[in-house]
């Protein structure tokens, strides 16, 4: 479905808010999505569309696509990168930035909720540092599939609204093809936001954000604004710990490994975002990791909760003047809080074992017990959680437990709410992706239909149910597509 530059375009039945843009200009730079040669909309996700407000019709009209790639003046009301700093692997940079991104704004969903429509693989921003600010159709397509994915099972996520292709071949490993993700979150506020905006602006601007950040994501909090005191922002950074331990506990829950857990791709809204080198793990190992670029395994599947207290830890630091009347009793919430993370993070697991095994959370030892067997025995970890919710028989070394675990009649329906037959396996991603860039796109289609129905074996066919050979995990890389 290509367009044509030549046509004028026309204003869209929506509009679009610029509410980051206008309160924080600071960290905000005015931009547009470069042009593209022939442009052709890939994917679009008609029931995230609707959710939007937004007329799947016209998004696949030619100006609809013009919209998506950030080139109509109307309804944007102000397209702009996002500044924000970060630690990577553990390094400070203190400019980072959307280098390959644009927020094209804000809109309200039809549950009242503000949702920002964020581009990403639109070309050269202020923050590319030397790239060239697009992004390859596999990452891209990787991306969609895995948010999708993620937000069927429950995970808080950013979402994916539609990939377009551009007609353009981009060098990385080898000429790919490049593509545009149109994916949407509550906010793009990130912990590196409050880096930059504390290191740039001090407490004045980082207050602002802060104040921001509250209105989008904690109304409750948000009616203090008119009157704050150090004790609102304690109580929004406990918060921001509550949403961070929940997600995190998820990811464990799931066997996700996000790949890449920078303090710019840390959300303050407790979404997961950034599908770069992320992956699902078969066999339970809590040193399994596979980025190309993690190196050392700093983002290895055992390390994401200590990874992202670290992150929210860096995040405290930015808020120390707000916490307190003094700057001792701002450091001291601090720690007070940062205290209360691993109390958080235990009780969320806790929380999520017991919905996924179908018994109440008083049961701590028998999960203390099923979590050192995981260690011990590598089981593929959702083929023995759906194993367990339809009552077949378990895998050597969980007899005497399951046995254990049986005497408490877990709810089975309840597990089959929870507990996913299809994931988006590694050797069925890179399989389906190697196709679709071949312009064969069934099975990547396939595969998507299966993971955003994750709980019903009717979804796909039982050959995506089926983990990888033995030894693929143990060589297998994801790449971030930069």
């Amino acid at each position: 479905m290509s367009t044509t530059s030549e046509q004028s375009p026309t204003f869209a039945p929506f509009k679009l808010e610029a509410q980051f843009a206008t309160e924080l200009p600071e960290l905000a730079v005015p931009g547009h999505g470069e042009d593209t040669p022939d442009p052709t909309l890939l994917l679009l996700n008609e029931v995230l569309a609707e959710e939007l407000g937004l007329n799947p019709t016209w998004l696949k009209s030619d100006d609809g696509i013009q919209f998506l790639l950030g080139h109509n003046s109307q309804p944007l009301t102000q397209a702009v990168s996002q500044a924000y700093a970060g630690h990577q692997f553990g390094q400070f940079v203190p400019r980072l930035g959307d280098g390959r991104a644009l927020l094209l704004g804000e809109i309200q969903d039809k549950s009242g909720h503000w949702r920002d429509i964020h581009l990403k693989g639109s070309g050269r921003t202020s923050f590319s540092r030397g790239g060239d600010g697009r992004a390859a159709l596999g990452p891209v397509l990787r991306e969609y599939l895995v948010s999708e994915a993620m937000f069927a099972l429950g995970v808080p996520t950013s979402r994916a609204l539609a990939v377009l292709t551009t007609g353009r071949k981009i060098q990385r490993e080898t000429a790919v093809p490049s593509a545009v993700l149109v994916r949407v979150s509550t906010s793009h506020i990130r912990v590196g936001s409050f880096q930059y905006s504390n290191l740039t602006g001090g407490i004045e601007l980082t207050k602002r954000l802060a104040d921001f950040a509250i209105k989008r994501h904690y109304p409750a909090l948000a009616v203090r604004l008119n009157t704050p005191t150090p004790q609102l922002y304690v109580d929004f950074f406990r918060e921001i710990l509550k949403r961070q331990a929940h997600t995190v506990a998820k990811w464990t829950r799931l066997g996700f490994i996000h790949g890449v857990l920078n303090t710019d791709n840390t959300l303050v809204s407790g979404e997961t975002i950034d599908y770069g080198p992320c992956a699902f793990m078969e066999a339970y190992r809590e040193n399994t990791f596979f980025s190309s670029i993690d190196t050392q395994g700093r983002y290895s599947f055992g390390n994401q909760p200590s990874i992202i207290g670290w992150n929210l830890a860096r995040l405290v630091e930015t808020l120390l003047p707000l916490l307190g009347e003094t700057p001792d009793e701002g450091m001291t919430q601090a720690q007070n809080l940062m205290n209360e993370f691993g109390e958080l993070y235990h009780g969320a697991l806790l929380e999520e074992f017991a919905l996924s095994l179908g018994v109440d959370n008083s049961h701590k030892e028998l999960f203390e017990t099923f979590q050192n067997l995981l260690t011990l025995n590598s089981p593929d970890l959702t083929t023995l959680m759906r194993t367990l919710t339809e009552g077949a028989t378990p895998p050597p070394g969980f007899e005497s437990w399951v046995a254990q675990w049986q005497e408490l009649n877990p709810n089975y329906e309840q597990m089959a709410q929870v507990n996913p037959v299809f994931i988006p396996r590694n050797h069925l991603v890179e399989e389906a992706l190697s196709q679709a860039l071949e312009g064969n796109m069934q099975n990547y289609l396939q595969l998507l239909r299966a993971v955003t129905h994750p709980f019903d074996r009717t979804a796909g066919s039982a050959f995506l149910t089926l983990p990888s050979a033995p030894g693929f995990e143990d060589d297998f890389r994801t790449f971030c597509g930069t």
